[in-house]
């Protein structure tokens, strides 16, 4: 038989009040595990509160999902815990970093965790899943491909500049070769027509046709001779 109190209450009735109230005034669990990572300076780099507390920041989705959502969560799916957040009323603040805000989740103010309730399911349809990628790896990426490209150009009109100062000095040994060369073609040629003309001069007399040699004409015909053929050879070898 049920115990009446004063008032007509039963027992079990108070007891049931008492459990209500006594859950309303404790925070769900999620809501605390996240406070406590938001709160542990140790972590700052990975997660930490906002400049004015009046939100977090994960830093470092990666690592959170990694090192630090298996020690309190027991999984380490990033978009898990964004959905979880999702359904608990937190809003993603700017797009260039995982920033979320609730109004009754404040840096000091823990006791307005038993303030946050949990949407209902159907709400949920409005708060799209989010992806983890980081914006800021896919910019560096693309600045090390332009670098390098950049690079890449800087070397070949550098190299394309030394080949062109290489062919002007190429240009200008060709030019004083060939120059050359014909200072050296112009000396043999006139020294032919020099030799012509004392053969047509030389008056010393002949014997059969054969014009007889007289005292040391016939060494300074071999020393002639001996000029002609090095005057030759230096031509060839100018001239290739």
């Amino acid at each position: 038989m049920m115990m009446m109190m004063e008032g007509g209450e039963s027992v079990c009735e108070k007891g049931l009040a008492e459990y209500e109230m006594m859950r309303k005034s404790s925070p769900p669990p999620f809501l605390m595990k996240t406070y406590m990572l938001v709160e542990e300076p140790t972590t700052d780099q990975v997660i930490s509160w906002n400049a004015d507390g009046t939100g977090f920041v994960v830093w470092q989705p990666a690592d959170f999902a990694r090192d630090l959502l298996p020690t309190l969560f027991k999984h380490s799916n990033f978009s898990s815990f964004v959905r979880q957040l999702n359904t608990y009323g937190f809003r993603k603040v700017t797009t260039s970093r995982w920033e979320f805000c609730n109004d009754k989740f404040r840096k000091g103010e823990r006791n307005l965790l038993c303030e946050i309730r949990r949407r209902k399911a159907w709400s949920n349809k409005a708060q799209p899943i989010p992806q983890i990628q980081p914006p800021k790896e896919v910019d560096e990426d693309q600045r090390s491909s332009s670098t390098s490209s950049s690079s890449a150009y800087t070397t070949l009109v550098d190299e394309n500049n030394r080949l062109k100062r290489e062919n002007r000095v190429l240009s200008s040994e060709l030019s004083t070769m060939k120059k050359k060369c014909k200072e050296l073609l112009d000396s043999v040629a006139m020294y032919a027509s020099l030799e012509k003309e004392e053969e047509e001069d030389d008056e010393r007399p002949k014997l059969f046709g054969v014009r007889l040699e007289v005292g040391g004409e016939r060494e300074i015909k071999r020393m002639r001779a001996k000029i002609s053929e090095t005057a030759n050879i230096l031509l060839s070898q100018t001239c290739k």
